[in-house]
């Protein structure tokens, strides 16, 4: 199992305009085909402006076929250009746990 780590970093003062977009079109896709994320968090302290959501996974494949049914859904495709311009930059981390970490 593994842990997907995104982080995208918002242009000053989108953040909560793009917050309630996805809250109100864009949640309900992405769960529908990656299931409940491990977390979705907003920064207060450090590099300002971001969003950080953590997915967990079983494999690299279960992954990879998750992600391509959300890629292939119209709803998803519909609401992608919708949240562009709000968006400075994206990073993405996959974190494999060790054999001593509490999420396994």
């Amino acid at each position: 199992m593994f842990l997907e780590e995104r982080i995208y970093t918002f242009k000053p003062g989108t953040l909560p305009e793009f917050l309630a977009l996805y809250e109100k079109e864009g949640f309900a896709i992405h769960t529908k085909h990656l299931g409940q994320p491990v977390g979705y968090f907003t920064t207060d302290i450090g590099p300002l402006n971001q969003l950080v959501h953590m997915w967990g996974y079983q494999s690299h494949a279960d992954r990879d076929e998750r992600r391509a049914k959300l890629y292939a859904d119209p709803e998803w495709i519909e609401f992608v250009p919708k949240t562009a311009h709000f968006i400075d930059r994206m990073e993405n981390k996959i974190l494999t746990p060790t054999n001593f970490s509490p999420w396994r």
